[in-house]
């Protein structure tokens, strides 16, 4: 699942005629870095989230675009606006398997590589979500989260990394005890992300790993315009 769905505030004036995730890094919208990279790592069934502007992606990408397929969950035409991500998720849960990446559209990590591998690591662990963190960047300075010894994310420690976006998860993470949202969210109930994974956490429910590759929340102009540069 890409999610494509946030309106990207700190962004404007470029957000205000286009959808974040359209916005391009040397040449390419944001989200087509994501979907090649699954793509070439054989996973060529998406979900897209829209809301803000959302009729712009389709009508850029398609329902086939750089060796996907793509299916659409059209958060602001069946609620208003978006879900957040945990919402927004929960409301695609039909269209994803038992177990599904997930990654942001408006964040820049051209190294990562979706693997096979990593999918089999992560069934065989038992766990509910694996995420991916990053070395903290200059506008996010105390990290979200820490790993453990044993691989093992944590929601509190000595020292903490950035969650990059990009994860896996089980179906059953959406679910309760940990969500109580019905799957398919008919009802369009805003839900976040962090406070399911720091309950999930709570009980060692959660993988984690460190990503060094290259890696950029294009989360305001400025940062845009570096990375182009």
């Amino acid at each position: 699942m890409i999610l494509a769905a946030g309106r990207g505030e700190r962004m404007r004036p470029l957000t205000d005629a286009l959808p974040k995730p359209l916005l391009e890094v040397a040449g390419k919208p944001l989200m087509q870095w994501p979907i090649e990279a699954l793509a070439a790592g054989g996973f060529t069934e998406l979900v897209v989230n829209t809301a803000w502007l959302g009729e712009q992606i389709p009508a850029r990408l398609g329902d086939r675009f750089g060796g996907c397929t793509i299916a659409y969950s059209h958060e602001g035409m069946d609620f208003g606006g978006a879900l957040e991500t945990a919402g927004g998720i929960v409301r695609a849960l039909p269209m994803l398997g038992d177990v599904f990446w997930v990654a942001a559209g408006d964040v820049f990590a051209p190294d990562f590589r979706f693997t096979r591998e990593a999918v089999e690591r992560f069934v065989a662990s038992g766990h509910l979500a694996h995420l991916w963190l990053v070395p903290n960047p200059a506008h996010n300075p105390k990290g979200d989260f820490g790993i453990a010894d044993d691989g093992r994310a944590l929601g509190e420690a000595s020292r903490k990394y950035t969650f990059s976006t990009i994860a896996l998860y089980r179906a059953a993470f959406f679910a309760p005890p940990l969500c109580d949202i019905e799957t398919g969210n008919p009802l369009g109930i805003k839900a976040a992300l962090a406070p399911l994974l720091r309950a999930a956490m709570g009980s060692g429910l959660v993988g984690a790993e460190l990503y060094t590759g290259r890696w950029a929340d294009v989360g305001t102009p400025e940062r845009l315009a570096e990375l182009n540069r």
